[in-house]
């Protein structure tokens, strides 16, 4: 049983004429997508970063596929998730950053990535931040937490609910929160205060860092979040420990299932906010914590491979390491991110970050490991992450339904570098508005003239992307996106936008 991995790593290699590899006839490989959160392009060695060392991650790179145009399906983490496990764009589903106490986004009973795993006879986990809403509306957290990742095709999962800016900060293991004690049950309100923790607002002084307004309700483990929380104690986790408690349940979980295919989804939740490593990873970069995440980040994904290794199905597994979007520094927290920057540039060559329509919002750091299978090299193909999707069902031999994955593409040949032909056109997901990608032409679609563009963004140094007028770019020599040539190029910029409503109306 292979496993495959992405990750972001440098080899040495272009992509060869012919990458005949045997791939032994493997028909059930185990897959682990190693799932980083904000994580940008240039945020890696393997991929440029100034300022910290991620020797575990490059070394995957250097012995795998480094991905050089591979993209999230959107700009922030909602959609990107959805669209990862779904297979179709988040903007059919209405999917956007969800609050903490959202119900599950995506149906029970539909069809998803881990459930398609399911019918070729794989065991699936999901382990980490999680983010895409759970129960029906209002959930009491002291009872059964559902329906959850186990109604759409985990067997088991470990998850921080929602994200660790937000409340509740505790585990939710399956369909119960892990260490609760019923004589302190949960609160949780988004609108008024619960419980008697002291808040961002009226206790600044208790605070790790200062946080913005939106930040600033129940205080835990010295960090205010958004929303509040009252009671269970006994189960408040501290982020610190994350690295070591995640990690611990994941490889539970691949020593368990060793002997069957395995489907392991690992979510981190570094290097979202708030940013507080392990001490054994304070000062690990020159960048203050945003840095030391990323090496903590290193760390775990070190310890996944040497425990692959070490139970003997390294070469029986695909590893994926990518990132759910682009990088963003001052995200609600004063935790220096900007200031401690130096000459790291996260984004790389590329325009904008988190939330923005430009490249960097969508193009992330994308490896892929499978010892004795994949050439070391360095592809240049457009892919998507949702193209995992329709990719590891045609290697599985299970057959998609007409509406599932609807906006995934086989491309497992692209994936295992045994061509450079990926996608033709590529939907760029971003709260204000859509791109497409054609080759080296990229275009972003102008928001309408009655809707406001989100100063917000600009106010912490985010380049949205987002105007009231067409932008069209060539890449080939415009990497940066700063020469609009939709003025110019009226019949290219026609064609792309009448084409991006194509397939927003039909698919690709």
């Amino acid at each position: 049983m292979p496993l495959l991995v992405l990750l972001g790593c440098e080899p040495e290699t272009k992509v060869p004429d012919s990458a005949a590899l045997d791939d032994g006839r493997i028909s059930t490989p185990n897959v682990i997508i190693l799932y980083v959160d904000d994580l940008g392009y240039a945020d890696v060695g393997s991929y440029g970063a100034v300022g910290v060392e991620t020797p575990e991650i490059d070394e995957l790179a250097r012995r795998g596929i480094r991905f050089t145009d591979a993209h999230s399906a959107a700009a922030t983490c909602t959609p990107s998730r959805f669209s990862l496990l779904t297979g179709r764009h988040g903007f059919r589903s209405d999917a956007a950053i969800l609050p903490g106490d959202a119900p599950l986004l995506i149906p029970p009973g539909s069809p998803t990535l881990p459930s398609m795993f399911q019918r070729a006879g794989y065991r699936t986990a999901v382990v980490g931040k999680w983010h895409l809403g759970l129960g029906s509306g209002s959930v009491d957290w002291n009872q059964e937490v559902a329906p959850g990742p186990l109604e759409i095709g985990f067997d088991y999962s470990f998850l921080l609910p929602a994200t660790g800016d937000r409340v509740p900060t505790v585990y939710l293991e399956n369909h119960r929160v892990v260490s609760l004690d019923p004589d302190d049950p949960i609160t949780v309100s988004y609108k008024n205060k619960v419980g008697d923790r002291p808040t961002g607002r009226e206790n600044p002084e208790l605070l790790r860092f200062a946080a913005d307004p939106q930040h600033s309700d129940t205080i835990i483990n010295g960090v205010s979040r958004i929303g509040y929380m009252g009671g269970g104690e006994s189960a408040l986790w501290l982020e610190e420990d994350f690295p070591e408690i995640l990690k611990s349940r994941a490889v539970n979980f691949i020593r368990e299932n060793k002997d069957s295919p395995f489907f392991l989804f690992y979510s981190f939740h570094d290097i979202h906010v708030p940013r507080l490593p392990h001490p054994r990873f304070e000062g690990a970069s020159t960048m203050g914590l945003r840095g030391d995440v990323i090496a903590q980040v290193d760390w775990v994904t070190g310890e996944i491979i040497r425990e692959l290794a070490a139970l003997g199905i390294a070469d029986n597994t695909i590893v994926i390491f990518t990132s759910d979007n682009g990088p963003v520094l001052d995200d609600g927290y004063a935790d220096d991110a900007v200031e401690n920057l130096g000459n790291h540039r996260p984004g790389g060559p590329f325009r904008g970050g988190k939330y923005s329509a430009y490249e960097a919002g969508t193009r992330v750091p994308t490896i892929v490991y499978w010892p004795g299978h994949v050439k070391p090299a360095v592809s240049d193909a457009l892919i998507s992450q949702m193209d995992i999707y329709a990719s590891f069902a045609s290697m599985l031999e299970v057959e998609l339904s007409e509406d599932e994955a609807i906006d995934s593409i086989n491309l497992l040949e692209t994936l295992l570098g045994r061509t450079e032909t990926g996608r033709e056109y590529l939907v760029e997901e971003s709260p204000g508005t859509l791109g497409l990608r054609n080759g080296d032409w990229k275009y972003i679609s102008p928001v309408p003239q009655h809707r406001e563009l989100p100063d917000w963004m600009l106010a912490k140094g985010i380049e949205g992307g987002y105007a009231h007028y067409a932008q069209l770019y060539d890449l080939s020599s415009d990497i940066g996106e700063k020469n609009n040539l939709a003025g110019s190029n009226k019949e290219m910029t026609k064609e792309m936008q009448k084409k991006l409503d194509e397939i927003v109306s039909d698919g690709y």
